[in-house]
């Protein structure tokens, strides 16, 4: 459906909107000559963003690009959300050292239907194309495959920062691998895509789909990627397997506690790729907001984006009976953790409740006095807790209670063996 021209915002309103956040915009030209046309026609741009299901649950990470994707659909375009039901059975080797396992056909339908229920808590459900790629790839002939095999060389392919690295160590690399860059990049032929939306790991395959469009007779699409967004540590990418993600599903004062916990300094930089807030008030909130404050208002907008409002509200007042009056809420978390005689090493226990990634860091922590239990400062990680005792965990300003087991006698000093 069109949309009148008065619909759209001038063009460099929508350019420094759509730039916020932004990693590289290949080329910005060609977005800005395409916003032209749109507005003048009144036809929206058609903007892809692809997924494969391959894990079922999102962190804040995988939201920076959809939330660009929003941007795209707040300014009156058509936004595409597919889903890689087709090439998440070949498993995209972006970033990887060796051949990614293959997922079944059952893993990934059932991670799609989670996939496609949280992207809307960021897009508008009524607004948002939903595609899945195996549309076109199911019906595809072998003849119509190897034309699409045709239009790129192994040179081209080799050229790929992994694909190099692995083919220079004489590591293993599937034809199939190869081909997923060339499957990536038809999808946006076959959506017809204005542009295309991915993480900077993400470059080399959009810049095939600029390719192959041409190879096919239509306007190459522009190519806009977002950062790779840091963790809780400030260092490492977000990654459930490194303990350092934010769950979008997590519990609202979780949540609301991770972000608290976050340094000032990557505050801003999640203000700038997490919320729709404009450039410029980012800029006016550090030259004149509180930290502390500014920090809140973080946590209180992405607990509202992914719960509610008075979720949002509802943790930010337990947090600070937490953590600024010295009293736990009563609706904390708990874990539920079984151990021999309900008895376990504070680093090992850490661990297991999920405060921390592993049991190496909760010693760290345990060490830089960040850990309290029921209020009091642990420093020694060989310290023993008896689970039946209901103790709060607390990590810098994440807690957890522990579920009680079978009773014990309380704290002990004695060092158990690992």
């Amino acid at each position: 459906m069109s949309v009148s021209m008065s619909n759209f915002a001038p063009v460099d309103e929508q350019l420094t909107y759509l730039k916020k956040g932004a990693a590289e915009i290949i080329r910005e030209a060609d977005l800005r000559s395409k916003l032209e046309k749109s507005r003048a026609t009144g036809k929206p741009l058609r903007v892809k963003l692809g997924m494969d299901p391959t894990a079922p649950d999102l962190h804040l990470g995988h939201t920076v690009v959809l939330r660009k994707l929003k941007h795209f659909q707040d300014l009156g375009h058509t936004a595409i959300f597919l889903i890689g039901d087709f090439t998440g059975m070949i498993g995209d080797p972006t970033g990887r050292s060796a051949t990614r396992p293959p997922l079944t056909r059952e893993q990934i339908e059932a991670n799609a239907e989670t996939y496609k229920e949280q992207v809307f808590k960021i897009l508008d459900r009524e607004k948002t194309v939903v595609d899945f790629n195996r549309r076109w790839f199911g019906p595809m002939s072998s003849d119509e495959f190897v034309r699409l095999a045709a239009k790129y060389t192994v040179s081209q392919l080799l050229e790929r920062e992994d694909f190099h690295k692995r083919f220079q160590d004489e590591k293993p690399i599937s034809v199939h691998e190869l081909l997923y860059p060339l499957v990536q990049g038809y999808d946006s032929v076959a959506l017809e895509a204005d542009v295309e939306l991915g993480g900077t790991d993400q470059k080399f395959n959009l810049l095939v789909g600029r390719e192959l469009q041409r190879g096919y007779g239509q306007e190459s699409q522009v190519v806009l990627t977002t950062p790779i967004l840091e963790g809780l540590d400030g260092v490492q990418k977000m990654s459930k397997s490194l303990g350092n993600a934010i769950g979008i599903h997590e519990a609202p004062l979780e949540m609301y506690g991770k972000i608290m916990s976050i340094s000032d300094e990557m505050m801003w930089r999640y203000y700038e790729l997490l919320t729709d807030v404009q450039v410029a008030e980012i800029e006016k909130m550090k030259r004149e907001a509180h930290p502390m404050q500014a920090k809140k208002d973080l946590a209180r907008r992405i607990v509202a984006d992914f719960h509610s409002t008075e979720a949002a509200t509802k943790a930010g007042e337990d947090w600070a009976k937490q953590f600024q009056k010295d009293e736990v809420p009563e609706d904390v978390e708990e874990a539920p953790i079984e151990a021999p005689e309900n008895r376990l090493r504070i680093d090992k226990l850490l661990a297991r409740a999920g405060l921390v990634g592993s049991v190496s860091d909760a010693g760290r922590m345990v060490k830089q006095g960040a850990v309290r239990v029921d209020g009091v400062v642990i420093n020694d990680p060989t310290t023993v807790l008896d689970i039946s005792k209901r103790p709060t965990l607390q990590v810098g300003r994440r807690v957890k209670r522990v579920r009680p087991g079978i009773p014990g006698t309380g704290i002990v000093t004695e060092t158990l063996s690992h």
